[in-house]
């Protein structure tokens, strides 16, 4: 297909609302050739066209690239906004990477919301992307390699001319004598994606001269299987445990195949804003956790995420926060309502006939955590119980136990934040009252 305005029109993903299209303009062919089509078009509703510029620092000529896309912006008549990022890669991080999420976090960071931002990725990297998956030996989620839009940040992230060819959009920008910087880092093949468009595709194309259209083709018919997985996972995540669900039954998962199980576990841990893990890890999810006894308490680690099970239930964790021996911190919930601890957030409000007692408090409050030992005599209880045996009948995982907020006054232990107040401190009805609520990630409990 020849690339034009008409025909990018025709392709250019629906944002409805949108008031400010974006175009990543980084000064090369691809992003030049869209830049300069979208501002010949008549954008929906009236909206406006800029061009936002990534400066990754990594090239001598960053800044002269940075000072050629401001001046065809103004030829243009249009405004570009300029954004500066540290792209350079860490120790054994691959550099295309690294520069890659340098530029997509700060940008998703920087879209205003509402606006659509438009990137100028076309066939050819669609097919590049769809190759490095499958010798990732990524599934039909990778395999479907990039979307035509996505939600990204506080707007949406568009990129119409995925069915054009690098061919087409070089075509155009000659034809209009459009001038662009060459990136020499696009020419080293010890990089991944470069020795895939240098040597590879071109022995491809001799032999198979429509392999780009092909094998964008099949990542298409991909990302309608990767959508229709992620719908079965989502009604088996709502049968066996309710949308949103921080836990899943092991006994709900036996009774699944093991493909539709990887599926809802690959599906749940997305949910939980995880990466998802290898199959290798998944693997060892179904052999060292789903398979485990009652109370091994097993634990699957993969990067800075953990698979545990308690009892009948698998959680996934990050890591604890880290907590000085013996940490006790003063709190006055009277002048600071909001105190933050251990990877969380206490909070106090007033109440009536709930909480602790008000008159209570002139001894002072203190924020601790579990030594051992201690005993609470939870309200309307008539004996002590030690803690331990309390957080078990509640069911907290052994995890979470040793960052839960312990509550004393003077030194008595007064409440265990989001969950019991202890005897004596607990109000009478129609006495006024402090409610403490603790709460951490996206968990919260209430005393």
């Amino acid at each position: 297909m020849a690339f034009s305005p008409a025909s990018l029109e025709t392709a250019l993903p629906d944002c409805p609302g949108a008031s400010h299209y974006w175009v990543a303009y980084s000064g090369g062919v691809d992003s030049h050739a869209l830049l300069h089509a979208m501002a010949a078009l008549r954008l929906p509703g009236g909206a406006a066209l800029g061009a936002v510029h990534v400066n990754h620092g990594l090239q001598a000529g960053a800044g002269r690239w940075q000072a050629h896309c401001r001046s065809v912006c103004r030829d243009l008549g249009v405004p570009c906004v300029d954004l500066q990022v540290d792209g350079r890669a860490a120790s054994g991080e691959s550099p295309e990477a690294a520069a890659r999420q340098a530029r997509y976090q700060a940008l998703q960071a920087w879209l205003p919301a509402g606006d659509c931002l438009l990137t100028a990725q076309h066939r050819d990297d669609q097919a590049e992307t769809l190759l490095l998956q499958l010798l990732r030996g990524s599934g039909v989620g990778g395999l479907a390699a990039m979307p035509p839009m996505a939600v990204f940040g506080a707007g949406h992230l568009l990129r119409p001319l995925l069915g054009f060819s690098r061919e087409s959009l070089l075509a155009y920008a000659r034809r209009h004598g459009l001038q662009w910087v060459e990136d020499p880092s696009n020419l080293d093949t010890g990089l991944d994606r470069n020795y895939l468009r240098h040597r590879i595709l071109p022995v491809l194309r001799e032999r198979w001269p429509a392999a780009s259209a092909t094998l964008s083709r099949s990542a298409a018919h991909c990302a309608e299987a990767a959508q229709l997985l992620s719908a079965l996972a989502q009604q088996d995540m709502a049968a066996l445990s309710g949308d949103g669900a921080e836990t899943l039954p092991v006994a709900g998962l036996a009774g699944l195949n093991p493909p539709r199980r990887r599926n809802l576990l690959r599906h749940w841990i997305a949910s939980r804003g995880a990466t998802v893990p290898s199959a290798a890890v998944l693997a060892r999810v179904e052999q060292d956790v789903l398979a485990s006894r009652v109370d091994a308490e097993p634990c699957v680690r993969f990067g800075q995420y953990a698979i545990r099970r308690y009892r009948d239930s698998i959680h996934l964790t990050t890591p604890a926060p880290e907590l000085s021996p013996g940490l006790v911190l003063d709190w006055d919930p009277g002048s600071t309502p909001e105190l933050g601890v251990a990877g969380g957030v206490l909070s106090a409000s007033e109440a009536t006939g709930s909480g602790i007692r008000r008159s209570s408090l002139q001894e002072g409050v203190r924020v601790s955590f579990r030594r051992g030992g201690e005993r609470c005599q939870p309200a309307g209880r008539r004996h002590h119980h030690t803690l331990k045996k309390l957080l078990q009948e509640q069911g907290v995982p052994p995890w979470e136990r040793r960052w839960l907020p312990l509550i004393y006054i003077g030194d008595r232990l007064a409440a265990v934040a989001g969950l019991w107040v202890c005897e004596p401190f607990s109000t009478a009805p129609g006495e006024a009252g402090l409610v403490i609520r603790w709460r951490h990630g996206q968990q919260a409990h209430r005393d």
